[in-house]
């Protein structure tokens, strides 16, 4: 995030590079500075003669190139923006001549999603020399709180832990599908709202009470009644809540148990960071390390493996998502 705020600054200060190549597995910041470019770099009026969109799929890298290397018209620069340019992953590397020797009076931005250039090759180091190159990675599981958490602060808001994990649990990392039910909610609640569990629940649709995160604490505290009654929630709502996404997700929270008692170092920090979670939750973890020692979590470990193969139909035709879901929380509970 930092570096896409020094491109953008940079670009503010008038220091605009002729190649912009945006590249990596996560399109979020590929796609945010891509249309920030698109709309500031010139004005209204010169649009209409010196911006050109091209798509990947329709275009070969010499069209990019010769595109790239028209003059201007009435003003200073132009900009070509090639959107899904990862099409012409079999040709990249022919923009290394342009790369090499680029328009100055052009400004080309190669949108490059979920996939990268191989640092060692001429074109990518061209195109670092000349422009910049910038890799938008894949965030973790565990550092998606705290974007959505900066993201929030940004715009005047702020999140409970709860809320920000229950967004993470259901959107998983995809930054693209957790922003826009961000801006959902930034239509509807004034700034400096602390965005809460009963907020998401209210206005994006996940139950606050009946879902994973829940069960997940619910089997980590023991509390039999309340995973029961989860369980039979997912029962009613299979669509919402289908059972292999279920069972993996309850086999990730043992294998990050089996990972905690098997831990020498376990100061708050380390854990977090080992376990992959919001240190705020590391309480809940605390309290299934006691209610489940290391040879019972393996042996659930072995249990949900079983569960999960019946759950995609292998040796288990006919058995319904309910007595899965018994058979899941008996293995546990057992």
């Amino acid at each position: 995030m930092d570096e896409v705020i020094k491109i953008v600054n940079d670009i503010k200060s008038g220091n605009i590079k002729p190649i912009y190549f945006l590249m990596g597995e996560e399109p979020y910041y590929i796609d945010k500075l891509s249309y920030y470019i698109e709309k500031n770099v010139l004005s209204d009026e010169e649009k209409g003669f010196n911006q050109t969109v091209l798509y990947g799929r329709d275009v070969s890298i010499e069209d990019v190139i010769s595109t790239s290397k028209r003059y201007p018209m009435m003003a200073d620069r132009q900009v070509v923006i090639v959107k899904e340019a990862q099409d012409l992953i079999k040709t990249i590397d022919k923009l290394e001549s342009y790369a090499e020797n680029p328009m100055l009076s052009t400004v080309l931005v190669m949108c490059y999603k979920y996939k990268t250039l191989d640092k060692r090759k001429k074109v990518t180091k061209y195109l670092a020399k000349s422009g910049v190159v910038y890799e938008s990675k894949k965030l973790y599981e565990n550092q998606v709180g705290d974007w959505i958490k900066r993201v929030l602060s940004g715009r005047n808001y702020a999140i409970e832990p709860k809320a920000s994990a229950m967004l993470v649990e259901f959107l998983g990392t995809d930054l693209s599908k957790i922003n826009n039910e961000l801006e959902k909610l930034q239509i509807i609640l004034p700034k400096g709202t602390i965005i809460s569990a009963n907020h998401i629940e209210e206005n994006i649709g996940f139950s606050k009470d009946f879902n994973v995160f829940e069960l997940r604490k619910a089997i980590g505290e023991r509390n039999i009644l309340k995973a029961y009654q989860i369980a039979q929630y997912f029962s009613d709502n299979p669509k919402d809540n289908p059972m292999v996404v279920t069972t993996t997700l309850v086999f990730g929270f043992f294998i990050q148990l089996l990972k905690y008692h098997g831990l020498k170092d376990r100061n708050p920090k380390n854990v977090a960071t080992v376990l992959g979670v919001n240190p705020f939750f590391l309480k809940d973890y605390d309290l299934a390390l006691k209610n489940y020692p290391m040879k019972k979590v393996s042996a659930i470990i072995a249990s949900l493996r079983i569960i999960d193969v019946k759950s995609k139909g292998v040796g288990a035709h006919g058995i319904s998502q309910h007595d899965l879901l018994k058979e899941m929380l008996v293995s546990i509970f057992n």
